[in-house]
Formats: C-alpha cells, sequence, structure tokens
C-alpha cells in the first residue's frame, strides 16, 4: 500500500473515531507530543484534545474528511484536506468547514497523528475584487 493510501484509510479511522468520541482510538492514533490548533487559533496538547470527549463537552455527529492531498517527506507526511463536521461543544453548535493540515510520522513501522491545524473555509476577504484580488 502507497504511502499516499496508507495516509487516507488512517484519516478515515481518525475521522470515524471522532464522530464515535472514541478515546481509546484516538490515543493509539495521536503521538505523545501531538497539537491540535483549532479554528479560533486555541491550541490543545495530547492530553486536552482526548479530554474533549472524555469529559463529554465536545460531541461528534458527523466529520467528513475530504479531498485529501498527501505530500511525504522520509519519516513524515502532510496531508491536507476538507474537514466539515457537525458537533456540538458544551451544548453549542461547533458546526463547521475548515481546510485542514494533518502532520503525520511514522513510527515504529505506524503512522501517528503529531499535529492537527484547523482554518475555517469561508468567502472572500473584504479587500478582495469582485472575480478576484486586487492588485
Amino acid at each position: 500500500m502507497s504511502t499516499q493510501e496508507q495516509v487516507r484509510e488512517f484519516g478515515r479511522v481518525w475521522a470515524a473515531a471522532e464522530e464515535r468520541g472514541d478515546t481509546d482510538v484516538l490515543a493509539g492514533l495521536a503521538a505523545d507530543g501531538f497539537r491540535l490548533v483549532g479554528p479560533l487559533g486555541f491550541v490543545l496538547d495530547r492530553d486536552q484534545w482526548l479530554a474533549r470527549y472524555s469529559g463529554g463537552d465536545l460531541v461528534t455527529e458527523k466529520l467528513d474528511w475530504a479531498e485529501v492531498e498527501v505530500r511525504e517527506f522520509v519519516e513524515a507526511a502532510i496531508a491536507i484536506g476538507v474537514h466539515e463536521q457537525i458537533a456540538k461543544y458544551r451544548g453549542n453548535p461547533a458546526d463547521g468547514r475548515f481546510r485542514a493540515t494533518h502532520v503525520l510520522v511514522r513510527a515504529g513501522g505506524r503512522w501517528q497523528l503529531a499535529g492537527i491545524h484547523l482554518s475555517p473555509i469561508g468567502g472572500p476577504p473584504p479587500f478582495a475584487a469582485e472575480g478576484g484580488a486586487r492588485r
């Protein structure tokens, strides 16, 4: 199986575990130094990331990981795709569509998630002219 296929399969396993709130599977997927940069700029370490589910604060109803482009770098891979979720955080809607970057490292012959960075996908910025950016 190619690195691209391995990383895409890893992404499917990760997304399904997020939907289930399965902290056991997520813990096995995440590297010890894992960090998540959320869509509002907050940073969570591995334990904080897992605690979102174990504490019941986050409930993910649906998570889609699509349009994934994978680039391999020796013992690391970068996967950039679209992360679309229907979720609630502490009872409040946490739905969103994000450009997501996943950083994976190969350790002990298997891939582990070292980091995720989420950026909201929105419309054009106010300074963009119709049909493209101004020069």
